[in-house]
C-alpha cells in the first residue's frame, strides 16, 4: 500500500510541471534511450570486422572480395542504429507529441515507449553483423562463390531486421497515431 501512494504522490508531483515541458522532457528521456539500440550494431559491425581482418590473414588473395562482403554486411547491420536515431531526432526536432491534445501522462509515457521500443533494435544489429561475420568468412575462405554468399548474408540480414522494423512502427504509432490518448 506504502508503493501505491508513492507512485500516486510522484504522478500528483509530475502533473504540477507546465504540460509542454512535462511532455519535452519525456521526449528527451525517449530520444535518450532509443540509442541504446545502438550497441547491436556496434557488437555486429565490430564482429564483421574481426571476420573481415580473420579472413584476409588466412588468405590474402581473397582480401577484395572478403573486404567488400565485410562492408556489404556491416553498412546492412546499421540499420537498426539509423532507425533509432531517427526516431530519436523525431523526438528531439519534430515532436507530434507536444501538439497533441490528451492526458499529459499518457503523451509524456508514450514519448518515452516509443524510444524505449527502439532497444529492440539490438538484435538485429548483432544479428545481421553476425551474419556479415560468417559471410565474410565463407568468402575468405572461397572467393569464387562471394555472390553466392552476398546473396544468402542478404536474405538473412532482412529477416534479422525484422524486429527492429517491429519497433520503429511501435515508435511511429506512439508518436504520430496515438490509440491511447482516444480510449480516454
Amino acid at each position: 500500500m506504502e508503493d501505491a501512494n508513492f507512485i500516486v504522490k510522484f504522478l500528483n508531483w509530475l502533473m504540477t510541471f507546465d504540460r509542454k515541458a512535462l511532455i519535452l522532457s519525456a521526449s528527451a528521456i525517449g530520444a535518450g534511450v532509443a540509442m541504446i539500440a545502438g550497441i547491436g550494431p556496434g557488437i555486429g559491425q565490430g564482429y564483421a570486422a574481426g571476420k573481415g581482418a580473420e579472413a584476409v590473414s588466412i588468405n590474402p588473395k581473397a582480401g577484395k572480395q572478403a573486404t567488400l562482403v565485410m562492408l556489404l554486411g556491416a553498412a546492412v547491420a546499421e540499420t537498426s542504429g539509423i532507425l533509432a536515431l531517427v526516431v530519436s531526432l523525431i523526438l528531439l526536432f519534430g515532436n507530434p507529441i507536444v501538439t497533441q491534445e490528451g492526458a499529459v501522462i499518457i503523451l509524456a509515457a508514450s514519448a518515452i515507449g516509443a524510444g524505449i521500443s527502439m532497444i529492440a533494435g539490438i538484435g538485429p544489429g548483432i544479428g545481421q553483423g553476425y551474419a556479415a561475420g560468417k559471410g565474410t568468412e565463407a568468402t575468405g575462405r572461397r572467393p569464387e562463390y562471394q555472390s553466392s554468399v552476398i546473396r544468402a548474408m542478404f536474405l538473412g540480414q532482412a529477416v534479422a531486421q525484422t524486429t527492429g522494423i517491429y519497433a520503429l512502427i511501435i515508435a511511429l504509432v506512439l508518436m504520430f497515431a496515438n490509440p491511447l490518448v482516444k480510449l480516454l
